[in-house]
């Protein structure tokens, strides 16, 4: 599936049309470069989940707990930046998280990829030169 977002105007329809075609994945592993819009992307669709909690990406803290009044569930939003050593994850428990059941949003994936389920499912996020940002998964 791809979806573009032609700017910060139609981020919540994009998020939206995302949320329609996640299928039954729970782990969503968002690879892009550094401002490619990972984690606004993520809150975007958090707030269509109803999530009304401030979202903000957890560089330090590695991982957010959210509720979201939609799923009447909690999501959990990962960021690896910080990551020096795969231990840490362990550490973390990372698969009372991934094997929950529950929503996953992980930023910087690329940094455990080994500890990622099978199903996960990979997100690309690509800026353009236009500025828009075009996403596929």
């Amino acid at each position: 599936m791809d979806i573009k977002i032609e700017s910060l105007d139609h981020i919540h329809e994009a998020a939206q049309q995302f949320i329609d075609n996640m299928g039954k994945g729970n782990v969503f592993a968002f690879y892009g470069k550094m401002g490619a819009g990972k984690t606004t992307f993520i809150k975007a669709i958090c707030e269509c989940l109803q999530v009304d909690d401030v979202i903000t990406s957890p560089t330090f803290s590695i991982v957010n707990e959210y509720y979201s009044n939609k799923l009447d569930d909690s999501i959990y939003h990962f960021d690896f930046y910080r990551i020096k050593k795969v231990e840490e994850v362990f550490d973390m428990g990372y698969e009372d998280y991934f094997y929950s059941g529950r929503l996953c949003f992980l930023e910087w994936p690329e940094l455990i990829e080994g500890l990622l389920p099978k199903d996960a499912v990979k997100v690309h996020i690509m800026e353009q030169e236009d500025g828009s940002r075009f996403i596929s998964f």
